[in-house]
C-alpha cells in the first residue's frame, strides 16, 4: 500500500506582501470610483469613459478594445454606438484591412478625453508630493510588476 504524504498549503505570503497587496486594491477601487464620478460628470458611464479615453490614443477595432477592457466585443459594440450617437466617436474602415471597422474619437470625443482626464487629482495629488526619482521607481516597479 502507498504512503500518503502530508498535505501541505501553499506557503502564505509575508505581511509586508499581504499589505502591499492590499494598499494596490485601495489605489485601484479609488481611482475607479473617483473615474466613474469624474465621467458622470460628462453624461458617461465609467465604462465609455474608458473606451474614449484608449480611442484618444488612437483609433483601434472593437475586439483590441475588447481585450484592453477585458469584456466581450459585443458589450464594446454598444458602448461604441452610444458615444457615435453623442458624436464622440465615429467607425471608419481600417486603412491595413478595410473589412475590419475602426473607433475613432472625433474631435468632440477628444476634447471631453481631455477635460475628463483632467478631472482625475485622486493620484495627481499625491504623486506631485514625491520627487521625480521617486515617481520613476514606483513607475519602473509597477511596469516590473505588470511585465513590461
Amino acid at each position: 500500500m502507498a504512503s500518503m504524504a502530508p498535505r501541505t498549503d501553499p506557503p502564505r505570503p509575508d505581511p509586508l506582501t499581504l499589505e502591499v497587496v492590499e494598499l494596490i486594491g485601495e489605489v485601484v477601487s479609488r481611482y475607479y470610483e473617483e473615474y466613474d464620478e469624474a465621467a458622470a460628470k460628462h453624461s458617461l458611464t465609467g465604462a465609455q469613459a474608458r473606451v474614449l479615453g484608449l480611442l484618444s490614443i488612437e483609433a483601434m477595432p472593437m475586439r483590441r478594445i475588447a481585450r484592453k477592457l477585458k469584456c466581450e466585443p459585443s458589450n464594446v459594440t454598444g458602448i461604441v454606438d452610444r458615444l457615435e450617437a453623442r458624436g464622440l466617436v465615429e467607425r471608419q474602415p481600417d486603412p491595413a484591412d478595410r473589412r475590419v471597422k475602426l473607433a475613432a474619437v472625433t474631435e468632440d470625443g477628444r476634447r471631453t478625453a481631455a477635460r475628463l482626464r483632467a478631472s482625475l487629482d485622486f493620484a495627481r495629488e499625491p504623486l506631485g508630493e514625491l520627487s521625480d526619482d521617486e515617481r520613476t521607481a514606483l513607475r519602473d516597479l509597477l511596469k516590473r510588476m505588470l511585465g513590461n
